[in-house]
């Protein structure tokens, strides 16, 4: 092998599996991205992974990159390579799967049950509604609200590791985001769901989704505010059941 080579250990398989070697040429410029494509149109059509826009839209290509998630688009192989080798497995607390795809409707669901979708009492018949560009809720929704859901939050969260049915950063973030949307009239149930156990309030606020984000996006931050703002519900005895 030479300088001119990467050594790369590719997990194939499911949660069943192992590593296999491939040499790949090293060339200037090489993302992560670049070198999976070589490996499975060059030397295994039967490797499967996910990708779409190649330029950090979609948030599909997320991996595990020498231990870390990553967009593998946006990282180069120069920045992260250890001497001439590479690993690259699937993102960490969601099933796999084949190889280096995983299935997603687990972290989706969570949005979900974090009542993490719009619903407004507009109707296409009634003016727009309107939301103040410099209202403080615009700026505290505006701080989340870029999130694309490429997982890789879910994936380097330690508490989603050690409890599966926790929200995780990603949900809660979309749920912060959503409690600051002065639109939307789901408000109280969105709070009784990010108080129950699984919620904001099991967050040991370690960080490591907000050091990740490739977006730049502070869901720790986001569930310290879900963690202050249903406290205040609960003091002035405003919801039912969690609250």
């Amino acid at each position: 092998m030479t300088s001119d080579t990467l050594k790369v250990k590719v997990w194939r398989g499911t949660h069943e599996g192992e590593f296999v070697e491939y040499l790949v040429p090293r060339n200037a410029n090489q993302t992560v991205l670049d070198v999976v494509t070589y490996i499975q149109r060059k030397l295994d059509p039967t490797l499967s992974y996910r990708f779409a826009c190649r330029v950090g839209m979609c948030g599909s290509c997320a991996m595990t990159v020498n231990g870390v998630a990553r967009w593998t688009c946006r990282t180069h192989v120069s920045k992260i390579v250890v001497g001439d080798t590479l690993e690259i497995a699937p993102l960490t607390n969601l099933p796999v799967i084949k190889d280096l795809a995983t299935d997603m409707r687990e972290f989706f669901n969570k949005w979900r049950g974090a009542v993490g979708f719009f619903k407004g009492d507009k109707t296409r018949h009634d003016d727009f509604a309107l939301v103040e560009p410099d209202s403080k809720e615009r700026r505290l929704a505006n701080a989340g609200i870029e999130c694309i859901g490429c997982g890789v939050c879910y994936a380097s969260c330690d508490v989603v590791s050690s409890r599966s049915d926790f929200l995780g950063p990603a949900a809660l973030n979309r749920a912060w985001t959503l409690a600051n949307d002065v639109r939307d009239v789901q408000q109280m149930e969105r709070f009784e769901a990010v108080a129950g156990d699984a919620g904001c309030h099991a967050c040991h606020t370690q960080g490591s989704c907000t050091e990740y984000c490739p977006k730049q996006i502070e869901p720790t931050g986001s569930i310290a505010g879900l963690k202050r703002l249903v406290g205040r519900l609960s003091i002035k005895g405003i919801g039912r059941g969690k609250l």
